[in-house]
């Protein structure tokens, strides 16, 4: 049975994406409500895009094939090599294509991205317990539940309880070569 074709496609994000990004993280307030804070204007977004500047965080946009709309955003976050071979994931769908299963779409490519061509062996996503639509998500790609940790990160003042979620690289896995032999 042939794959149906992904609606989405991922993008490195980059300064250029400023405008883009801001005005759609403004329309997605309501969205991303007490979960996330990201960057609403200019200054900000410069900022936060330092964080990708030394290869250990990696951020993508997840766009649209046939409009080239941007319907989300994820990265990759603290990358480890060594004996770990894993990150973190943050993902954050845009409110006017929220619903439409392109997250679900683009979290999958990021998932075959990091294990087949950064060669992680797991990641992770740490996910608020009233958060529904992110908690299905990771469900519906296979992540497994592993516990909670109380007052876990601080957004929108206070500090939040987040529940753990993890994926493991599919067998056969090919290891990046920082994965010490013995």
């Amino acid at each position: 049975m042939p794959s149906t074709p992904s609606r989405v496609e991922l993008h490195p994000l980059t300064l250029a994406d400023q405008d883009e990004f801001c005005e759609l993280v403004r329309a997605s307030a309501e969205l991303h409500g007490p979960f996330m804070q990201l960057p609403k204007n200019a200054a900000d977004f410069r900022s936060w895009m330092e964080r990708f500047d030394d290869g250990t965080n990696r951020g993508y946009l997840i766009r649209v094939r046939e409009t080239g709309a941007a319907a989300g955003t994820v990265n990759i976050n603290s990358i480890i090599r060594g004996r770990y071979q894993g990150a973190s994931l943050g993902y954050a769908a845009f409110a006017p294509s929220a619903g439409r299963g392109y997250m679900t779409e683009g979290l999958g490519a990021v998932l075959r991205h990091a294990f087949d061509d950064l060669r992680l062996h797991r990641l992770e996503a740490s996910i608020q317990p009233g958060n529904k639509p992110s908690l299905a998500l990771v469900q519906r790609l296979g992540f497994r539940y592993e516990g909670l940790s109380p007052a876990y990160l601080y957004i929108n003042g206070a500090w939040r309880d987040h529940e753990r979620w993890s994926v493991t690289a599919p067998s056969p896995w090919k290891p990046d070569p920082s994965l010490p032999e013995v």
